[in-house]
């Protein structure tokens, strides 16, 4: 079989899978990492003292810990490992998931704890004038948050938080090890039965290649959309 032919008929089930797997994934890891990313800055540059900092001291471990350890090493503990947690009367099988729920949250977890950060600094990048000035106009502190503050610190999150994004459609191979049939496993799976693993990787690079271009081309826009309401112009 040539090279072309090997292309023509894998092609369509690597496209399959990652239309059933791959960028469903990684866009449901993605909502659900930016809503943990958000409560997980807003936690960390809270005022609030007293029994708050426990909460704090929480969040600050969580990003601490997914971010000083392998995405790859996350999965294993929490698809591999976790079946072994067993706690006699409340856990007596362990935890265990399917490989999607265990991809997911992994993924979501680990996105967290980088967009935080992302998220974290970008609040803290809008003047403090900007607080004042709201606070002068008998806004709450809430409805600064959320009408002044959040809109700005998006417009700056947004570059950053584009590249997490197309950072996470590739980290979605990782899934493969997990057993999830997303399009690397695919690949491998094909190369496995046509013994040419050289065109079979060469070919999914592509596919991830192409798809990483299009959202890359997507950012640039977006943030020429966004521009045009930045607080500059």
């Amino acid at each position: 079989m040539s090279a072309w032919e090997i292309i023509r008929d894998s092609t369509p089930q690597l496209l399959a899978a990652c239309i059933a797997y791959t960028i469903p994934i990684a866009i449901v890891s993605f909502i659900i990492g930016l809503t943990i990313a958000v409560i997980t800055a807003l936690v960390k540059i809270s005022p609030r003292g007293g029994l708050f900092n426990i909460v704090k001291a929480i969040f600050y471990f969580y990003v601490w810990l997914f971010r000083s350890t392998p995405l790859l090493v996350q999965l294993f503990i929490v698809f591999f490992g976790l079946p072994y947690l067993r706690i006699a009367g409340i856990l007596p099988d362990g935890i265990r998931l399917t490989p999607i729920v265990a991809g997911i949250i992994t993924f979501s977890l680990n996105t967290g704890a980088y967009a935080s950060e992302t998220i974290r600094g970008a609040i803290l990048s809008i003047p403090d004038g900007q607080w004042e000035a709201a606070y002068s106009l008998g806004m709450t502190k809430r409805k600064v948050l959320w009408r002044i503050i959040l809109p700005q610190a998006s417009r700056v999150s947004l570059p950053p938080l584009s590249n997490e994004f197309i950072g996470l459609v590739k980290d979605t191979s990782l899934a493969a090890s997990i057993t999830i049939v997303e399009m690397f496993e695919v690949s491998q799976q094909i190369a496995a039965e046509n013994y040419q693993p050289l065109i079979m990787y060469i070919l999914v690079a592509a596919i991830y290649a192409v798809i990483c271009s299009i959202l890359t081309i997507l950012q640039s826009y977006l943030e020429k959309r966004v521009s045009r309401y930045s607080v500059s112009n």
